[in-house]
């Protein structure tokens, strides 16, 4: 029986337990905010989350449990319940207050519960427990509060030794005293019609609360009860309590004045203010009024202190007899609009700028006004049509028991203005038409309100340079290209145009703009220019579309060494380093201009480093369409060993450059080769070099068959990018290639013999990485190939027409590149045991052994890209 009897006290415990947690949850997120105010517990109510439902709130009784918080509760315990100009719940609670756990006079906490209902009767309320938690330890000597429903005295309760001598004297001057209960608290309170002791307990039953804590002794009492007086101060009304607190213990007597005084009036306005007035001194709270010392006077608002009330236009001002605050209607921080065809009609605007919301309160009205239509941006709605659009339009009553209507808009409707200002700001501009009816009669009345809220949303981009060996790069994001500000080259639009005339490259996906600017191209500023190195910029501005303003200068700078260059400066300037093979070498040292006195700066070996003025060295000028031409020539003259009669034995080959620069004819040279503002800068000429040599050039491959090449978009192959159109990928994703064969004959088939990647359109470009040898694929430590087979659609007749490959790169570095490839064409009619007809990837000596590949007429080559590999990290 001992054991049942256990078990069924776990069971009833349990039970009880369970049954005590049931409705208590934590609060939502959004539905509750607190702080802790000087020494006031402030806590808010988002009145959203009541709309249709019904809240109390209970204070919770570190001792007794939850108690009702009520009228006379929230007088006689430090409590206030009201709402603030939007009608959210506010709960305040001194750290004085009745329930409020209290450690050493420094931490205070109060735990508060929430019960909401969807009816009256509070019936299935869930209860929310809400702990808050402040510190305060900066006690004055005596402080007071004036709330709304109450006053507060607080006063420190440092007790000096009291000498015997002095303690018959001082009861027989107090005979009131000498009636004090021992070790018990006592209150006398002085009014007009007399004295009157009780005890705290019966202070209680009058609305009172009088407690003593570590080291301080409060009173709290409510406006106008019996014992209190109203008395003018200064000409202003105010509500006095005047009490003594007494304790009594063997020889220690402790008297404390706990007389407190708050106003009952002061406040005045205009048109324009609002003034609160209250006295500067108060008699009965001063005991020598004449040597009393103000030291701090400070402001604030909502519990907090302002510190510099001027900067919200606020005025703090007093003199010897009063304080007095002056705030003007409209002043910043006040969220009140006065209509102007509306008589005591306000609009209260609360935009939520990280919510991108307008809210927008329209009120106070009396309960017989309707709000019966909208119209937003001149675009009329009725209320239906409001909510249907995706407005938010509801009613919310004011503690004055006026009720307003509150409308919801988000910052991205499309009828909400949106302008562009400042570097990086958006103006969002809300117009509003209100229509609403008044009285029985529903006579209409109209009001227009314009709400305006500028926030920091736009991001300005940030560009990305970098350089390959013979070009600079630019990565611009594209996000606001065109919509709020335009990219520029000097004076003029980087355009399509520009790009092509200039010989840009431009790349776009989703994210950003990739320009490639090869190294001579227009546009091109030469910073520092030296025998084989150039340290070279460009720069692109960001400017924005309606004011030109210039937000961002996008700049890429690079150092560069480069063999052989010509470069023309806006100054007329050219600078020339000569690569000159010949066979036999020749002494660069003895390489000249025109003018023999013009010889180069620097040389060595094989390079020649020239630098002259275009008015200088025997350069001719002509003019050509729109350009002006400068001309020279290096030259090399032979050396001849004299011979029998003239000497003409030479073993010297003659070489000649012949040296060009091209400018608009528009242009004007400048002094400066470096102009500071590159927006102005002349632009720098195009050069040329001719070699008249007798080294035969080198010649490509000629392309005997008709093959073409295509890059598509997927491995689909039926999407393709277009010829002029730049391909992005990111390290790993792969490139489809495919080649085909443009030959009538339904037996040829395509071969890749030799395919392989460079950074270079150049056939012998290096380095180079192979992809392909012999027909079949190879998986180096830089790319990898892989073939994918070709089936029979609409696109594609004859599959042996078709190879396709996809193409990847092992490593993350960036870099544009292009695929070059070999091919060979052969028909099964020629067939040997073995050939390369019978499957792509053979062996270097079956492939030797089909004679197709002896004839000239079975050979081509194509050329694939540029594809640009690009950081996968690039937002």
């Amino acid at each position: 029986m001992e054991a049942v009897g256990y078990s069924l006290c776990r069971i009833w415990l349990l039970f009880l337990l369970f049954w005590l947690g049931q409705g208590r949850q934590m609060a939502p997120t959004g539905f509750v905010q607190s702080s802790c105010q000087s020494r006031i517990f402030w806590m808010k109510l988002n009145k959203l989350l009541l709309q249709g439902k019904f809240f109390q709130l209970e204070i919770n009784d570190p001792h007794a449990g939850p108690v009702l918080l009520d009228e006379n509760l929230a007088s006689r315990c430090g409590y206030v319940l009201s709402e603030d100009v939007w009608g959210n719940p506010v709960f305040r609670a001194s750290v004085l207050g009745c329930h409020v756990a209290n450690e050493a006079d420094e931490l205070f906490s109060l735990t508060v519960n929430i019960k909401v209902s969807s009816f009256s009767s509070m019936r299935a309320a869930v209860t929310y427990t809400y702990p808050m938690y402040c510190s305060y330890s900066s006690w004055a000597s005596r402080e007071i509060v004036c709330e709304e429903n109450y006053m507060e005295v607080s006063v420190r309760t440092d007790v000096p030794a009291v000498s015997n001598d002095y303690t018959v004297a001082w009861m027989s001057a107090l005979p009131e005293t000498q009636n004090v209960a021992y070790q018990l608290w006592q209150l006398m309170f002085v009014s007009p019609s007399g004295r009157k002791r009780i005890t705290v307990s019966d202070a209680a039953k009058l609305g009172y609360s009088f407690n003593n804590t570590l080291s301080r002794v409060y009173l709290r009492a409510p406006y106008h009860t019996n014992e209190s007086d109203i008395s003018v101060v200064s000409g202003v009304n105010m509500n006095m309590v005047t009490s003594t607190s007494m304790y009594r213990q063997r020889w220690l007597l402790l008297l404390i004045d706990t007389t407190v005084s708050c106003p009952v009036d002061g406040i005045s306005f205009t048109d324009t203010t609002l003034t609160w007035t209250v006295p500067r001194v108060i008699p009965t709270l001063v005991v020598q009024e004449s040597t009393f010392l103000s030291k701090t006077i400070l402001m604030g608002v909502d519990g907090r202190v302002i510190v510099n009330p001027e900067e919200n236009n606020y005025l703090l001002e007093y003199n010897e007899t009063h304080i007095g605050i002056t705030i003007p209607i409209g002043a910043e921080g006040g969220k009140l609009k006065v209509s102007t065809n509306l008589s005591h009609t306000n609009t209260f605007e609360d935009t939520l700028p990280e919510d991108r919301l307008f809210n927008v309160a329209f009120g106070h009205f009396l309960p017989d006004v309707s709000l019966v239509a909208i119209a937003i941006g001149n675009v009329p709605f009725t209320l239906r049509e409001a909510q249907h659009h995706g407005f938010k339009i509801y009613e919310t009553l004011f503690s004055n028991r006026t009720k307003g209507f509150v409308l919801e808009v988000s910052f991205d409707d499309p009828y909400v203005l949106k302008e562009y200002v400042n570097r990086n700001e958006t103006k969002y501009t809300l117009l509003v038409n209100y229509t609403i009816s008044v009285g029985p009669e529903m006579t209409p009345y109209y009001h227009s309100a314009e709400v305006e809220c500028v926030i920091a949303d736009i991001e300005i981009p940030e560009a990305v340079g970098y350089c390959d060996k013979e070009n600079l790069y630019l990565a611009i994001p594209t996000f606001g290209l065109h919509q709020y500000w335009n990219l520029y080259l000097g004076s003029k639009p980087l355009n399509r145009h520009v790009v092509l005339t200039n010989g840009y490259l431009a790349a776009t996906n989703s994210t950003h703009l990739i320009l490639q600017i090869p190294l001579f191209a227009v546009g091109v500023i030469y910073e520092e220019v030296s025998f084989q190195k150039i340290k070279a910029r460009f720069d692109v501005a960001l400017r924005k579309i309606r004011t030109m303003e210039i937000l961002q200068m996008f700049s890429v700078r690079c150092n560069f060494n480069s063999s052989a260059f010509i470069i023309c400066q806006p100054d007329g300037t050219i600078m020339i380093s000569a690569q000159m093979k010949t066979i036999p070498a020749i002494d660069m040292s003895k390489t000249k201009l025109r003018d023999s006195s013009c010889k180069p700066r620097e040389y060595n070996e094989e390079h020649a480093f020239f630098k002259f003025h275009v008015t200088t060295c025997g350069t001719s000028v002509r003019f050509e369409g729109d350009h002006i031409i400068y001309e020279n020539e290096i030259s090399y003259e032979k050396e001849t060993l004299p011979g029998q009669s003239i000497p003409t034995i030479t073993r010297d080959p003659d070489y000649r450059l012949l040296v060009l620069c091209y400018y608009q004819a528009k242009d004007t040279l400048v002094l400066s080769a470096f102009p500071s503002d590159p927006s102005t800068s002349p632009s720098f000429g195009s050069g040329t070099m001719v070699p008249r040599s007798n080294i035969a050039v080198y010649r490509r491959i000629r392309q005997a068959l008709n093959v073409v090449s295509r890059v598509s978009k997927d491995e689909s192959f039926m999407e393709f990018y277009e010829s002029n159109m730049a391909i992005l990928k990111r390290p790993v994703e792969p490139v489809f290639l495919e080649v085909e064969l443009k030959d009538e004959s339904p037996d040829a088939e395509l071969y890749l013999e030799n395919c392989w990647v460079t950074g270079s359109l150049d056939f012998n470009s290096s380095p180079r990485w192979n992809i392909t040898v012999d027909g079949c694929e190879i998986n180096g430590s830089e790319y990898v190939a892989e073939f994918c087979p070709v089936a029979v659609s609409p696109r594609v007749r004859h599959p042996s027409h078709f190879k396709r490959l996809a193409v990847r790169t092992l490593t993350h570095r960036l870099e544009r590149v292009y695929v070059h490839c070999l091919v060979a064409a052969c028909s099964p009619t020629n067939v040997l045991p073995g050939s390369p007809c019978r499957g792509q990837c053979s062996s270097s000596r079956d492939r030797k052994a089909f004679p197709g590949h002896r004839s000239a007429s079975l050979q081509g080559y194509i050329l694939a890209g540029p594809v640009w590999i690009v950081d996968p990290h690039l937002r």
